[in-house]
């Protein structure tokens, strides 16, 4: 299942993005994952919020903050396409969150781990990708 964690400087959100920015990019991730619109798989997509301390992030450069996305999914799930589609995406809704314009895009940085079959379990168990993808199918017709 999908996991999208966000680390920010402190003070870097915007108030109502700070409020927002969790399920935005859940959802974000859910769409270019292409996994149904279901109760199930919303509550699948954990996303996290880290505020780092005071300081804590700097370049060699300057302390203008900068945004790390890190996204994981099983792999296989995303192609190219739906990568380079949720780094877009991702990016833009980090951006809107922080109240930056679009000319900030290269303080959004987006990792995409891809978990290994067979090394990601949930509920007592080793879940594959071809178990979330038969599952995604039954919910789809289900919908």
């Amino acid at each position: 299942m999908p996991m999208i964690r966000l680390t920010v400087p402190p003070g870097s959100l915007t108030e109502e993005g700070r409020t927002t920015v969790q399920r935005d990019l859940a959802t974000v991730l859910l769409r270019w994952e292409g996994a149904p619109d279901t109760a199930f798989f919303r509550a699948q997509a954990w996303s996290y919020l880290v505020e780092l301390p005071e300081g804590a992030q700097t370049t060699a450069e300057d302390d203008a903050p900068r945004f790390l996305v890190d996204v994981t999914v099983p792999q296989g799930a995303l192609s190219e396409r739906r990568k380079a589609g949720l780094v877009e995406d991702a990016t833009k809704t980090v951006l809107g969150a922080a109240g930056l314009p679009e000319d900030d895009a290269l303080r959004v940085w987006v990792l995409v781990h891809e978990q290994p079959d067979g090394t990601w379990g949930a509920g007592g168990s080793v879940i594959r990708y071809a178990d979330l993808v038969a599952l995604a199918k039954g919910q789809r017709t289900d919908a």
